[in-house]
């Protein structure tokens, strides 16, 4: 069984903003799948649990607002025991130019708070990430920045990233992790 956690903050007010880029995954991968999301308040957040390619995967979209997911990633993880490397993360980067991919296996939160609260209630850094640039901006602070929507420019390079998002996903269903990053990390970084 594996966990694919799309960050994000609830509500429509977040809809379409920065910080929402793991929801925006994977609403599109339920839409292409025909799924539904539903509320569990036991596990505060947004549910479904499916087949894809042959393994079962639960998509977690955590109903907790972005600085308590992990609340909602250890209550999942402890329910069905999931290993921690049965884990992708699906967020935003400010340290990433717009649109561009990056896989990790592992690693510090660097700066990212819903990263750092699923660390923390983990007690592990060892879950890997799907990591989607949004840019920085020197101006903006960096809380307006993440909570701000998305421009037509920058949309139209998210679009693309959430396509090979999908790609991406359904090749770390099948394969390992260092598979996924040398295909995608490599091609993504031209």
């Amino acid at each position: 069984m594996k966990l694919i956690v799309g960050l994000g903050n609830p509500g429509r007010q977040y809809k379409n903003t920065k910080h929402n880029l793991g929801f925006m995954v994977l609403d599109e991968l339920a839409k292409r799948k025909g799924l539904k999301f539903t509320l569990n308040k036991k596990f505060k957040g947004k549910i479904i649990q499916t087949v894809i390619n042959n393994t079962t995967v639960i998509l977690l979209k955590p109903d907790t607002f972005m600085n308590l997911s992990g609340e909602a990633v250890s209550l999942v993880k402890q329910f069905y025991q999931i290993d921690t490397d049965n884990i992708l993360i699906i967020h935003d980067d400010l340290d990433l130019e717009c649109g561009v991919l990056r896989v990790r296996q592992k690693g510090s939160s660097a700066g990212h708070k819903g990263l750092k609260s699923i660390i923390n209630l983990l007690k592990s850094e060892d879950f890997h990430r799907l990591k989607i640039g949004i840019g920085r901006n020197e101006i903006i602070p960096v809380v307006d920045y993440v909570l701000s929507k998305l421009s037509k420019t920058d949309q139209k390079l998210i679009n693309d990233a959430i396509r090979i998002s999908i790609d991406l996903i359904e090749d770390w269903l099948i394969h390992d992790i260092l598979y996924v990053m040398n295909k995608y990390n490599r091609k993504l970084n031209g």
